[in-house]
């Protein structure tokens, strides 16, 4: 229905566009060549006129009988009397001769008679309706006052000239006609090219609305509409692949709450079973609640990431940000890991900096995001790997690599791995979010999280922050003085 009213409305504008064009020009066209054949109408008039002036300037010279008598003679014999009609009128101004042989009533109308006898001139013209036909009618008057004849008048019928000109104006009406016809034909063809893919499209979005992530469209052609389909396709892979992303996120968070909570329950019931039993054992009793707090700290952390996460999509994720000694984070986030590292049988290799580097940010949070950088690369390191963490300061800006040589990423994974919801090895436990999580973090410091990496050989993470200049300490001066007088 929407595309009905498209191509509807299309038309109707284009349509109203055109006619108004057309009948402007068509109309411009009658006035012109009514305009064009009139005045050459009274072109030849006008100069048969002034030829009869000097004819009756010659016959003047002679008396007043042979005056009459060459006018007479003229008249009768007019050449032209097949088209004009010749008249000569008579000192009281009634016609008293025509080339047709016609003798008018003496109230003929006369009105280029008139016009001629007040001009300067000595021509006058009329053209209108006479007796029911458009004519011409083009007098001039004699040179010499005393004669029979003082005034000779061309009249021409303009029936022919009018059918002539409704004659091109139905030709141009035809003309006019055709072109419609073929911008209707053009313009519903151009009409159904984009409008038609366009219902499609809606057709496929709707589909995509509704879970159809697998369906696609058929490019047609390389235009903008194919651009327009390039991108509704490649917009269904994508939120096909979030669904996917977003169903293994369930799948591998599900799985991370059930591991800690099967062993705490599984610890529970041990102890509850013990609790009953005269001879509890108080090692068994002590390794059972270390494996409770264990768990329950893990699943902490699990539930505070997936608040962050929420924060992070909701834009309430909020920073702390106070100076702080960026060194001393770093050192105790690694400090934490130093024992995990023995135990798991990988080298962790940190030299802490002898500079004091003051950067403006949130401790917790960049902490937050060492741990995970950190615990990243012990996860997806094995027994023999090595981790190697350093911090050097390049233009004004602190970089802080942590590198692994553990599984490494793979080509294809690389550029999603910091999307959320993505997990590049799914064998590894995680949810997939806590990468997203610091990237934004480090987003918000104004700095930046990059990650290279090659399948096999290991993996580099780079954490970039800037340093404490004089001109952020300025601005941060300038905010709290604005905050300590509101």
């Amino acid at each position: 229905m929407a595309v009905k009213k498209i191509t509807k409305r299309w038309l109707f504008n284009s349509m109203a566009v055109i006619l108004v064009i057309l009948l402007a020009i068509e109309i411009v066209f009658a006035v012109g060549i009514k305009g064009y054949y009139y005045n050459g109408v009274e072109q030849i008039l006008r100069t048969r006129a002034a030829a009869m002036g000097n004819l009756l300037q010659t016959y003047a010279q002679d008396s007043a009988t042979d005056f009459a008598t060459e006018v007479r003679s003229y008249v009768e014999n007019y050449a032209d009397k097949e088209r004009i009609e010749l008249m000569a009128i008579n000192a009281a101004g009634d016609i008293a001769l025509t080339s047709s042989g016609f003798e008018p009533n003496n109230l003929y109308y006369m009105p280029d008679y008139e016009q001629a006898l007040g001009s300067s001139n000595a021509i006058g013209q009329f053209q209108g309706t006479v007796e029911g036909e458009n004519v011409m009618a083009v007098t001039v008057m004699s040179p010499v006052s005393n004669q029979e004849f003082t005034a000779m008048r061309f009249v021409v019928s303009l029936e022919q000239v009018d059918q002539q000109i409704v004659m091109l104006i139905c030709l141009v009406t035809a003309i006019a006609a055709a072109i419609i016809f073929f911008v209707v034909l053009s313009s519903s063809y151009f009409i159904n090219s984009i409008v038609i893919p366009v219902g499609e499209v809606g057709q496929a979005a709707r589909k995509i609305a509704h879970g159809d992530f697998a369906y696609r469209l058929h490019k047609k052609n390389d235009d903008e509409i194919g651009e327009l389909v390039d991108v509704i396709n490649y917009m269904a892979g994508e939120l096909s692949a979030a669904e996917t992303m977003k169903n293994d996120f369930i799948s591998s968070v599900s799985h991370e709450l059930r591991t800690p909570l099967t062993a705490i329950k599984g610890w529970g019931e041990t102890l509850l079973a013990e609790s009953k039993d005269e001879n509890v054992d108080p090692q068994t009793i002590q390794k059972g609640m270390g494996v409770i707090l264990k768990e329950t700290d893990r699943l902490s952390g699990m539930v505070e990431e997936l608040l962050d996460f929420s924060r992070m999509q909701s834009g309430r994720l909020k920073l702390n940000m106070n100076r702080l000694d960026l060194v001393a984070e770093l050192s105790d986030a690694v400090l934490m890991f130093t024992e995990r590292a023995k135990r798991e049988g990988v080298e962790l290799s940190y030299e802490e900096p002898e500079e004091f580097w003051v950067i403006y940010g949130d401790k917790n949070r960049l902490r937050q995001v060492f741990v995970n950088i950190v615990d990243n690369a012990l996860k997806y390191s094995d027994n023999g790997d090595k981790i190697t963490i350093a911090a050097t300061e390049f233009e004004q800006y602190v970089h802080i690599s942590v590198q692994d040589t553990g599984c490494g990423i793979s080509a294809e994974d690389l550029p999603k791995i910091k999307q959320k919801f993505y997990k590049g090895n799914s064998t590894r436990r995680g949810s997939g979010i806590g990468l997203a999580v610091a990237d934004e973090i480090v987003s918000m410091h104004g700095g930046s999280l990059g990650i290279t990496s090659r399948e096999g050989e290991g993996t580099c993470v780079t954490i970039s922050l800037p340093l404490m200049t004089k001109k952020v300490q300025a601005a941060i001066d300038k905010m709290g003085e604005e905050n300590a007088k509101s």
